[in-house]
């Protein structure tokens, strides 16, 4: 089977230990050969950019259970290929547009005063205010991952409703304390799946 979950990356843990990491098919087609049609009940595979648990059927052959996977999946080559837009022959367009802004006198004449006038300083400033947004965004997925495969795997432990609260209120020396002790395969997951939200701990 050709790779079409190359864009699905995952960790499988047997227990509290990690037994494959890498892209779904990469990580199913090593659990398979290695474990065979062992009792799989303490398999649990997890995206890594989710922290949610992936539901995989491992009965009849490998060439089955890849099967199965490109049905649940899909075929994501594929879709990434239909979804470019046409090609158009000529001068590409720039992807500028135009449109009115609304400001007080004063702001306009701060704008205009600015090096490279007001257009250039008004893209300046959108642009910070995205990047600003985009790390948010990576910042609240990675709490939501790190919450999710916590809840999961570690819901049962000692210390865990205080470890999120430090999570949650970005406290890295306190977060590192409470998941201090846990099963060292679930807590090395945890700080990869945290590291957007402590871009400056030592993970």
């Amino acid at each position: 089977m050709r790779d079409d979950q190359t864009s699905v990356y995952c960790t499988a843990f047997l227990g509290v230990k990690v037994v494959a990491s890498g892209t779904l098919q990469h990580v199913v087609s090593t659990v398979k050969d290695a474990l065979g049609d062992r009792d799989l009940t303490q398999l649990f595979i997890f995206d890594d950019t989710t922290g949610k648990q992936i539901d995989v059927d491992f009965r009849g052959e490998i060439n089955d259970v890849l099967l199965r996977l490109r049905e649940q999946f899909g075929d994501l080559s594929r879709t990434e290929l239909n979804n470019q837009p046409t090609r158009r022959v000529g001068r590409p367009k720039l992807g500028v547009v135009s449109g009115e802004v609304t400001l007080l006198p004063r702001d306009w004449e701060w704008l205009k005063s600015q090096p490279g006038g007001a257009s250039v300083t008004l893209r300046r400033l959108v642009g910070e205010a995205r990047r600003a947004g985009d790390k948010q965004s990576k910042i609240r997925e990675s709490q939501e991952a790190t919450y999710n495969f916590m809840t999961a795997m570690a819901g049962n432990f000692h210390q865990y409703e205080e470890a999120l609260r430090a999570l949650y209120a970005y406290d890295l020396d306190r977060f590192y304390h409470f998941i201090d002790d846990w099963a060292p395969d679930i807590r090395n997951h945890i700080k990869k799946l945290a590291s957007n939200v402590f871009p400056e701990g030592d993970l």
